[in-house]
């Protein structure tokens, strides 16, 4: 069969296979079009779903008349000039391949006109036409591009479209992400000449609460905290939600690179790296995350439709996204803006979610589980401020600056909850929860002070590694020995398992070994080992702590709260649920219809 040119309109029609999946992709690329042009508003009109009629119009810089069918040609682009440009890009669009697409597909009308230009001019096309000719036109400054009839001469594309209902639904939920990485832009969008979203530029920093409070729901702005970190040439900001305001699936997760939103597996091993350790199993966090970096230092030419990227320095991307958000975790305090939403009522909060876990009676004193792990005291000694037994209203003898934030213990209910009067309500404690987190992190406190112990296994184990095993073998060998992993070659593609850390002794040489070098492939290190023992001080602290129906004084109650305030993570225990929350006084007024 010869070789043959193929036609422009195919070639533009293949290249909407790729770019204009359904109609939200080419809405997609029109408000990114729209944004690239410095645009203030953005009005989007729908009609069914999007398969009659895609309607974009912004108040943005517009497109000149001589420009104007140029614009409409394969690979025409104002973004870029020369491969420089294309490394250091922070445009949302650059190949110039949108318009073209779309025109293959549809019949587009493209409208623009420029602040100095008296008229403004359109183009109108549906692939088939070599030189398009501009015509005078009335319409504001900015640009209006207008798709109708979607992939009406592709008939097997149409096909596999949705009911209107899903296809607008993934409109609206393009929207909503785009709305998200421009608070300084406004946003419309109308479906059937109903309008859905409306919103107003957001410039404060309450403005942007309200935002991200109707697109992601005020529950998760009252329960995240606020980040806001610089490291060299990273800078990272958002919200993130409380580890106890989690979701059953990751649908609520938005992570923008220099204000694209990406999906990137290396950024999502670094957030849930960062939530291992207080989250509830099977939950996921809740994050809207802004990661700014030299443009010089990330492909965005990675997908055709951009929603990769790839990352010159991975590594370090990787730690310090993960670094930063754990860090935000752990330092979380219950005086902080954190503790406060942590304690309110949530509804993730619930039975359902983190049920109770069965709790064997135990009547070792407090202080007698240092013995099961071989030193460090979960619990401080008591003093006499700490262990003043309260009587009548507590809060009176103290001001709003030395109240402790959890107050003072009044009861110990049915052996198992801490009830505790603050100056904001009553707290309620989960007395082995909160102790299972305090004596866990003493423990992770111990072990990351020392050194890894190693034991050799009696015998070596022989394991066979594939090519891409040895590759990592080779490189970090002694990465892994500094770790507690011994291995040497053995022979072609074997190695010889020689010890393995103390606290693993009685796991899979071959499994941890397989695990540690499927993490180096991903991130370049492995935390393998670190959480593998993490987990033994987690099983280890949750049967060293407090059990249910274990009595304790009100001496001991106060300790207690004092730790908390005072340790990392408390918020939840070594599962991840809640370890105590807060009823202040409207929630207790509520319940017995004062002031109704």
């Amino acid at each position: 069969m010869s070789i043959k040119q193929l036609p422009p309109q195919l070639i533009n029609q293949i290249a909407a296979g790729e770019v204009i999946e359904r109609p939200a992709s080419a809405v997609k690329e029109l408000v990114e079009n729209s944004l690239d042009a410095a645009a203030a508003n953005i009005l989007i009109e729908i009609e069914e779903g999007g398969s009659r009629l895609i309607r974009v119009t912004d108040d943005g810089s517009g497109i000149s008349k001589a420009d104007l069918g140029l614009a409409l040609s394969r690979h025409a682009t104002s973004k870029i000039g020369s491969l420089n440009d294309l490394e250091s890009v922070l445009s949302f669009g650059f190949r110039g391949e949108a318009l073209p697409s779309m025109s293959s597909v549809s019949r587009l009308t493209l409208t623009s006109r420029q602040a100095e230009e008296r008229a403004a001019w359109v183009v109108k096309a549906d692939g088939t036409e070599e030189e398009l000719e501009p015509v005078p036109a009335a319409h504001a400054i900015g640009t209006c591009v207008e798709l109708r009839d979607l992939f009406y001469n592709t008939p097997a594309r149409r096909k596999f479209l949705k009911t209107d209902k899903t296809e607008f639904s993934h409109i609206e939920t393009v929207i909503k992400r785009m709305a998200l990485s421009r608070f300084d832009v406004g946003f419309s969008l109308k479906h059937n000449q109903r309008q859905l979203i409306d919103l107003q530029p957001a410039l404060s920093s309450e403005q942007k609460d309200q935002r991200v409070g109707l697109l992601c729901g005020d529950e998760f702005v009252a329960q995240s905290l606020q980040l806001d970190v610089v490291n060299g040439d990273l800078a990272l900001q958002g919200w993130v939600g409380l580890p106890t305001y989690s979701r059953s699936q990751a649908d609520m997760q938005f992570f923008y690179v220099n204000g694209r939103l990406i999906r990137d597996k290396l950024i999502n091993h670094a957030v849930r790296l960062a939530f291992q350790d207080v989250l509830f199993h099977g939950r996921h966090p809740v994050y809207v995350l802004y990661l700014s970096i030299d443009p010089r230092l990330v492909d965005v030419n990675a997908h055709p439709a951009k929603l990769e990227v790839r990352f010159r320095e991975s590594k370090a991307v990787h730690d310090f996204v993960y670094r930063r958000v754990k860090q935000l975790l752990a330092d979380a305090r219950p005086e902080d803006h954190y503790a406060v939403k942590t304690m309110q009522a949530s509804p993730q909060a619930t039975s359902e979610n983190y049920p109770t876990m069965q709790q064997r009676s135990m009547s070792m004193p407090i202080a007698e589980p240092a013995k099961a792990y071989g030193g460090g005291v979960p619990f401080s000694v008591p003093t006499a401020a700490h262990s003043r037994a309260p009587l009548g209203n507590v809060t009176a003898d103290y001001s709003a600056d030395t109240m402790p934030q959890l107050g003072f213990a009044v009861a110990h209910l049915h052996n198992t909850y801490i009830l505790a009067e603050s100056d904001r309500g009553l707290v309620v404690v989960d007395t082995h929860a909160a102790h299972e987190r305090i004596v866990y992190e003493k423990l992770k406190a111990q072990y990351d002070a020392g050194e890894m112990p190693s034991q050799p296994l009696l015998i070596p184990q022989k394991l066979q590694l594939s090519d891409e095993e040895v590759v990592l073998f080779e490189q970090y060998q002694a990465m892994l020995a500094e770790l507690g992993v011994e291995l040497s070659a053995a022979g072609p593609n074997t190695v010889l398992v020689r010890s393995i850390p103390v606290l693993l002794a009685q796991e899979g040489a071959e499994k941890l070994v397989r695990d540690l070098l499927q993490d180096l492939a991903k991130t370049g290190e492995s935390d393998s080992i670190k959480l593998a023992c993490y987990e033994v001080l987690a099983s280890m602290a949750c049967h060293g702590s407090i059990r249910a129906n274990r009595r304790l004084t009100i001496a001991e109650m106060n300790v207690l709260l004092r730790d908390i305030e005072k340790t990392d993570n408390s918020g939840q225990c070594n599962h991840g649920r809640p370890t105590w929350v807060l009823l202040d006084a409207k929630q207790l007024d509520s319940l017995f219809l004062r002031g109704q």
